[in-house]
């Protein structure tokens, strides 16, 4: 196919709102963040925080439906195409909580007739009479966070669990009947060898996820490992792991499609692929983020609050702030994303998700092509292989 002819004068600010072309409402998600969890981990830098003797299951469910009443301006009419409920985690919470929210949010929001719905959950936290009322309520999807199962390993990380219980709660998720979930793995961790990482990877696979998150810890400022950091793996030797790691999962039917994203057919993650090819999501909970569109192509990003103390308080606003994406941003935004994917967007999706004309990406994209980083495919966005492998490079291409 011959190559895209782009013009490598970048578009101005003012250009680029002038020129803006029509824009269709993507489709619309929600995020709903739980922010307590057993035990904080060291290498985690989400909003979590270690729970109570008892959890303010109540209270919670009735701040997080006030904060969705706050939010129903976004919605414009739309239906949600998914729900994920995120943490801390989110299985600490009875069924009943969870069920009370879920017919709230349903009342408010209509749900798309084939709704995913997703829940994280840990293995310290799985009871088979629980997950069965989870599976019952519509929640259909899991995403298991077992990061190892060597004990060593799990002890290095902070996990409740051990690997046995692992095992067993995959074993739990689908005897209550959850026939799509995903196992969250980790790589590169302290003093690990390819072997060891592999042999993380056959467990996991044995236990025949229909998903499989796998990805590379990272020492993440305002956590323990970053202010007492351990000796991680060399630089070899991750990227032994990822080539090996990457051939084990292609070899039993686990599609790469994302950079840490790997899948059976048909069983994508559609939630986060929506986030990826810049859809809209609301975002309720402590410290929940946002991405929300108006009919007539202005992009927000907003933010709640974070501490469940302040959230939980009705003298506070749920919203701690907000923040417009300008014209010459959305270019890096859109991408940010979609080039996270394996077969990238088309083309076309970036003037529908922006308002912008795909002219606003010629000079980004005619250097991008010229270092190898970017595919000459006029009809595609979408990274080569090297340009997956230097992917902050690429984006810094079309900053504004």
């Amino acid at each position: 196919m011959k190559a895209a002819s782009h013009e490598p004068q970048a578009a101005s600010k003012s250009d680029l709102q002038l020129e803006a072309c029509s824009f269709e409402l993507p489709p619309l998600a929600a995020y709903i963040h739980i922010p307590w969890c057993v035990r904080k981990c060291p290498y985690c830098d989400f909003n979590s925080h270690a729970a109570g003797p008892e959890l303010p299951e109540e209270a919670y469910v009735d701040a997080l439906l006030a904060d969705l009443d706050a939010d129903l301006t976004h919605v414009h009419g739309r239906e949600l195409t998914s729900i994920f409920f995120g943490g801390g985690t989110p299985s600490l919470f009875s069924a009943a909580a969870l069920g009370r929210l879920l017919e709230g949010v349903e009342r408010r929001v209509p749900f798309a007739r084939d709704i995913e719905i997703t829940l994280e959950a840990n293995p310290g936290t799985f009871e088979q009479a629980k997950f069965s009322a989870y599976r019952r309520l519509g929640i259909n999807r899991l995403s298991i966070g077992i990061q190892s199962f060597q004990e060593s390993q799990l002890k290095a990380l902070g996990r409740i669990h051990d690997g046995a219980e692992a095992i067993r709660a995959a074993d739990m998720a689908r005897a209550a009947g959850f026939d799509n979930f995903n196992l969250d793995l980790m790589h590169g961790l302290p003093g690990q060898t390819v072997e060891d990482a592999l042999a993380d990877l056959r467990t996991a696979i044995a236990q025949a996820p229909t998903h499989l998150s796998w990805y590379q810890l990272t020492l993440e400022p305002n956590t323990v490992f970053w202010n007492q950091p351990p000796t991680l793996p060399e630089d070899d030797i991750l990227w032994d792991i990822q080539e090996a790691g990457q051939a084990l999962l292609a070899e039993h039917g686990y599609a790469q499609y994302e950079i840490s994203a790997y899948a059976r057919d048909g069983r994508r993650a559609r939630h986060n692929l929506n986030y990826w090819t810049f859809g809209d999501f609301l975002g309720i909970g402590a410290g929940a983020h946002a991405k929300l569109s108006t009919p007539d192509g202005l992009i927000r990003r907003t933010w709640k609050t974070r501490l469940p103390k302040d959230y939980l308080d009705p003298a506070k606003r749920f919203q701690a702030g907000e923040r417009r994406l300008e014209a010459d941003e959305l270019p890096f935004e859109f991408l940010m994303n979609v080039l996270r994917l394996s077969e990238g967007a088309p083309a076309a999706l970036f003037t529908a998700r922006t308002g912008l004309p795909l002219a606003s990406l010629s000079a980004g994209r005619h250097e991008a092509e010229r270092r190898g980083l970017l595919e000459a495919d006029p009809q595609r966005l979408v990274a080569t292989a090297k340009g997956q492998l230097f992917l902050n490079d690429l984006l810094q291409l079309f900053l504004a």
